[in-house]
C-alpha cells in the first residue's frame, strides 16, 4: 500500500509542486492551505507523514506541531517542517516543538523527496513488530540498559521507558556501537539518511530530549539525582554508558 502524506502550506504553488512530485513517487498526497484544516484532515486521513510549513495563517507551524504531538493518536507521525527562516534558534524551536526534520526554503525537490523517504524508512523500522512485518527482533542488553526494538521500549535499571521514534533510533544506534563514540554525522547518516554539516544542531537537540527522558523516567523514587547514560565526548560525538554515571 502506498504511504499517505499530508502537506500543509499556504502557498498554492508549493503545494502543487510537492503534490505532483510526491505522486510521481507513488505516494498518496492530501493538501491543506492552513494548519486548522490540516489538523482536521490529519484526523480524517491518518497520514503516514506530515509536511508542515512554519509560517501559516490562523495557526503557526510550531503550535500545530505541538498540538499534533500532544494527541496520542498523532504523537508518533513523522513531521517534516518547511520554513524560509534559517536561524539556528528557529531550527531548535522546531525540534523542541516536536518536528522530526527541517528543510529550508527554497529547497530542491530531490532533497525533499530524499528526506521524506528517510523519515518513512525510519518510521517503518520503529513500528511494533506485528505492524512492521519481518523486522529484526534482536534484544540488545548491556549494563542497566535492555533495549527492546519490537516495542520501542527499554528497561533502564528497574524502570520501563518508552521512546519516540527518533529517541529510539538514537539509543538503538548507540547500543549497536557500544564502547565506541558515535559522531553526529554518523547519527545523521544512519537515522536521517544524510549528513550535511549544518544539521549538527539536529542531533544536539534530539540527544538533549533523549537525555531528559532517560533522567526523568529513571530517577529514583526518593528524589535523588538521576543517573546519566549518554556521555558527550567533546569534539567527537556521543557514547552510551550502560551502567550509568553521575557528574559527582
Amino acid at each position: 500500500m502506498s504511504e499517505k502524506i499530508l502537506v500543509i502550506d499556504d502557498d498554492p504553488s508549493i503545494l502543487e509542486l510537492i503534490k505532483i512530485n510526491l505522486e510521481i513517487q507513488n505516494y498518496k498526497v492530501v493538501i491543506a492551505e492552513d494548519a486548522i484544516k490540516g489538523i482536521a484532515l490529519n484526523n480524517q486521513e491518518n497520514p503516514d507523514l506530515i509536511i508542515l510549513d512554519l509560517m501559516l495563517p490562523k495557526l503557526d507551524g510550531f503550535t500545530a506541531c505541538q498540538q499534533l504531538r500532544a494527541d496520542g493518536k498523532t504523537k508518533d507521525i513523522p513531521i517534516l517542517m518547511l520554513t524560509a527562516m534559517t536561524r539556528i534558534d528557529d531550527k531548535i524551536a522546531g525540534f523542541d516543538a516536536g518536528t522530526d526534520d527541517y528543510l529550508t526554503k527554497p529547497f530542491e525537490i530531490g532533497e525533499l523527496v530524499a528526506r521524506v523517504k528517510a523519515l518513512l524508512r525510519r518510521t517503518q523500522r520503529s513500528k511494533p513488530i506485528e505492524q512492521a512485518g519481518n523486522l529484526p527482533t534482536e534484544i540488545l542488553h548491556a549494563g542497566e540498559v535492555t533495549l527492546m526494538p519490537e516495542s520501542r521500549e527499554a528497561q533502564v535499571g528497574t524502570k520501563i521507558v518508552r521512546f519516540t521514534p527518533i529517541e529510539f533510533e538514537i539509543l538503538y544506534c548507540l547500543m549497536q556501537n557500544l564502547g565506541k563514540t558515535v559522531s553526529p554525522n554518523q547519527l545523521l547518516h544512519d537515522i536521517w539518511g544524510y549528513s550535511p554539516d549544518d544539521d549538527i544542531e539536529t542531533i544536539r537537540v534530539h540527544i538533549r530530549h533523549l537525555r531528559q527522558r532517560l533522567e526523568e523516567e529513571t530517577k529514583d523514587d526518593e528524589g535523588g539525582k538521576p543517573k546519566k547514560y549518554i556521555r558527550t565526548i567533546y569534539g567527537k560525538g556521543y557514547q552510551l554508558v550502560p551502567e550509568g554515571f553521575s557528574d559527582d
